[in-house]
């Protein structure tokens, strides 16, 4: 975020509709996690090889990694509201990266533990880009349901709101100083 507090955005020519763009890729972006988190629980924020069990449905029914989709696109809204439209392809690309090196890593943990289960689960649900055909059970109606309350929810999000919050508090007042 301070890079992008740095970057002159008056050197742009991104109008309105850019900004625009921006704010509804971050605020898409915070809700996939959400509703991830909703659906997975406080293990998301866990930094450890620590596994809960696997969930299969909600927004982990469409693609593996919804909230590592979130965070690309919380970053690459980000990049358009700050007018810095050529930042974002970057920040996709970066986090791609990083992301693509931890996901390697969580999907061999997860096969070593939880076997068959994990890899059936990878060959029917894709890794990154999300797959629509659904059946109504896809909607979190399954026997792997494990909804949290939203006070929980939204506790566990409490840091990436801050600083979504705190983002657009700074980009305001970037723009009008």
């Amino acid at each position: 975020m301070v890079a992008i507090l740095g970057i002159p955005s008056s050197q742009t020519y991104a109008g309105t509709a850019t900004v625009l763009a921006g704010v509804a890729l971050t605020v898409a972006g915070e809700l996939v996690r959400l509703w991830g988190v909703r659906q997975i629980g406080v293990i998301s924020r866990t930094r450890s090889d620590r596994l809960g069990p696997l969930i299969t449905s909600g927004p982990f029914g469409y693609v593996r990694n919804p909230l590592y989709l979130g965070n690309i696109a919380l970053w690459a809204g980000f990049a358009l509201v700050a007018r810095l439209v050529w930042l974002a392809p970057i920040i996709v690309a970066l986090l791609g990266l990083a992301y693509h090196a931890i996901i390697k890593w969580e999907e061999a943990l997860m096969e070593r533990r939880l076997g068959a289960a994990y890899t059936d689960y990878a060959a029917r649900v894709p890794r990154w880009r999300p797959h629509f055909s659904v059946q109504i059970s896809d909607f979190g109606l399954n026997s792997d349901l494990r909804l949290f309350s939203w006070t929980e929810t939204l506790f566990s999000e409490r840091g990436t709101l801050i600083a979504m919050a705190a983002g657009y508090l700074l980009l305001w007042l970037k723009a009008r100083f």
